[in-house]
């Protein structure tokens, strides 16, 4: 993969003084509603104005976009107020359509994301374009599948490439329409630091009330940019109604959020975070020996239902233990959130260790 610095070319060009703000209806209603956002948008700091072309719905009967007809809207955007146009493709058709309207940048959605069949079409109908495009993360938690979208398209040689973190699928209650698994995005970020890294608290959150505070996180993990949902009637949009705001509301949640400092140069500071994170590297060294000691002890009853011909998974056992350290860890200023994703990588590996004795 080439250096990520020449991908980040298309960001630093824009000189910035502030975050990537990607903004505008989930999707493309009428001709006066996409004007009509377009110009109460054109005076802010946003500098894409996005909207959905071809919807893909989970389930048939739905709205699936107004088709090919909403991209000569977005012309019209860039005509009357100057934004620059985004929209998203999911096949070679699109690509055709939306580069002969002259979209700046593209956007692959996270169901997209998930066939290699389809990234690859894409990539070869943008082959060696100087658009943007930016992948959303797949639908499901998999950071190679992600990674696997960006060098396909890094091989047709595109030059302009980004990420969206739009969060992620998953069967257990949350208070997110997709969960964020923001580790999921920091290891991308650990891995290509140079990759411009945008999050979406839209899809995020799937509630409008909470889009703030996942955009200040996401400022706070140095993202680069937000795409958020904007909408002149969010309450009567056509999709995605309960996560769009309005122009004057997105207005607001841009001035609200703090931009932090990379870094501090004072030597106080610096001697100080250095304190805290040596007393981290002594913590991380005991959580590791605490978690090889558990796993011996696991071993230990493995060898025990072994010769006692005991199945593994001992649910009542299980449940018992997830739901005293739920309050061990609520004691201990620990979210429930975290607490269950620990203890269930704890519990998966002591189950791989039991069957590994076991099947000897």
């Amino acid at each position: 993969m080439k250096n990520t610095k020449e991908m980040r070319t298309w960001l630093d060009d824009l000189q910035l003084n502030h975050p990537l703000v990607i903004a505008g209806p989930c999707s493309a209603e009428t001709e006066n509603q996409v004007l009509k956002i377009a110009h109460e948008l054109k005076d802010t700091d946003v500098n894409y104005y996005r909207a959905g072309i071809w919807k893909p719905r989970t389930r048939p009967g739905n709205f699936e976009g107004v088709g090919a007809l909403g991209l000569k809207w977005l012309q019209k955007v860039k005509e009357e107020t100057g934004l620059k146009t985004a929209t998203e493709v999911a096949n070679r058709t699109h690509v055709e359509l939306a580069l002969e309207h002259d979209i700046d940048l593209l956007w692959i959605g996270a169901r997209s994301t998930v066939s290699p069949f389809i990234v690859q079409e894409i990539a070869d109908a943008l082959k060696g374009t100087d658009k943007i495009v930016l992948v959303k993360n797949p639908v499901n938690p998999d950071l190679p599948l992600w990674l696997g979208a960006i060098e396909r398209l890094n091989s047709a040689d595109i030059k302009n490439l980004g990420v969206i973190h739009r969060g992620f699928s998953t069967y257990e209650k949350s208070k997110y329409r997709n969960n964020p698994e923001w580790q999921i995005a920091i290891e991308l970020q650990t891995r290509f630091p140079d990759l411009p890294l945008i999050n979406d608290p839209s899809h995020i959150t799937g509630k409008r009330d909470m889009i703030f505070d996942v955009s200040q996180t996401a400022l706070d993990l140095n993202f680069d940019g937000l795409m958020i949902e904007t909408h002149v009637d969010p309450d009567n949009a056509w999709s995605d109604a309960a996560q769009q705001v309005t122009p004057d509301r997105l207005v607001q949640i841009m001035q609200d959020l703090r931009i932090r400092k990379e870094t501090d140069p004072e030597a106080d500071y610096n001697n100080q975070l250095n304190n805290l994170r040596a007393q981290i590297d002594v913590v991380d060294h005991q959580l590791i020996e605490l978690l090889g000691k558990r796993m011996k002890v696991a071993d230990g009853i493995g060898q025990l239902k072994k010769q006692k011909n005991v199945a593994v998974l001992q649910s009542k056992r299980w449940n018992e233990i997830l739901g005293k350290m739920v309050l061990e860890g609520s004691d201990n200023g620990l979210s429930e959130e975290f607490v269950l994703r620990l203890f269930k990588a704890i519990h998966q590996e002591s189950i791989n260790h039991q069957e590994k004795i076991i099947n000897k």
